[in-house]
């Protein structure tokens, strides 16, 4: 991949939380626009990886370089790096009482290109589009943020703020967890429109296949105990999904990592 077209670098990368060591020299390229699959068993890393490169203040850096649309962003704040371009959706989106989802919108939006600048009744009027587009109730927006919400309604919302931000990058950890078919349509509606919008790149992190089935995947990226471990084409997904991860485990385990020898099948000898 020519420099230029380098979005994201991730290079050598090692994080800790708590003083313990979580993720291992870490390398990760991903391309302008492109769709990178992040998948591995529980506990591999890969939500670590995912705040760690959006500056999550829990994990400390190190070892390794961050650089995200040529600027080394390793040290950059949480803050400065959404404005520069990065966007992470959570596995459990925060409730805010007494914050209407319209006002938590206007305030992420505030200092942004475009959309920042738009005033008060042309960004409602902007957001409720946004929220048809992807099949939702307008009545939402007036809603305290994440309050008494389903987990697939709080996975909408992120949705309408994926729309609303156009990041160069989104990062989706487990986007797909729990939802019904009706939230899963949402969600893919969401990624859709926002690849065709601002031809966004991706990381999809996940540990199954339901949300890949609409997306055309450039790389997929396999992680076991905080290691990266294998990098493929997308054919990879549907070799995880036919015999899962455990010859990622095994070949992990002859690497010498720590703990990553698959477990044992329940009725097979120790």
């Amino acid at each position: 991949m020519a420099d230029e077209n380098i979005l994201l670098n991730v290079a050598g990368l090692s994080a800790a939380v708590d003083e313990k060591v979580i993720l291992h020299d870490v390398d990760l390229t991903v391309g302008a626009g492109e769709t990178h699959v992040l998948m591995g068993p529980n506990g591999a890393g890969k939500s670590t990886l995912g705040h760690v490169v959006m500056g999550d203040p829990e994990y400390t850096v190190t070892g390794g370089k961050i650089t995200f649309n040529g600027q080394d962003i390793t040290d950059l704040s949480t803050d400065k790096r959404s404005h520069a371009g990065l966007f992470l959706s959570f596995q459990a989106p925060v409730e805010i009482p007494g914050v209407p989802v319209s006002s938590f919108l206007r305030a992420i939006s505030a200092g942004r290109p475009g959309v920042g600048d738009m005033k008060g009744k042309q960004f409602r009027k902007h957001v409720k589009e946004l929220a048809e587009e992807l099949n939702m109730d307008p009545a939402y927006l007036d809603r305290e943020l994440g309050v008494g919400f389903s987990g697939g309604e709080k996975k909408k919302i992120e949705m309408l703020q994926l729309l609303l931000l156009q990041p160069k990058l989104a990062i989706l950890d487990e986007t797909d967890s729990g939802l019904d078919v009706d939230a899963l349509g949402v969600v893919s509606r969401g990624i859709e429109a926002y690849r065709e919008q601002c031809d966004g790149a991706l990381i999809v992190i996940t540990h199954n296949t339901r949300i890949l089935e609409r997306l055309e995947v450039d790389r997929t990226h396999v992680m076991v105990k905080g290691h990266m471990v294998a990098e493929g084409p997308a054919s990879l997904i549907a070799d995880i999904d036919k015999n899962g991860f455990e010859r990622f485990e095994r070949q992990a385990a002859e690497m010498g990592i720590a703990g990553a020898a698959p477990a044992a099948r329940e009725g097979a000898d120790a």
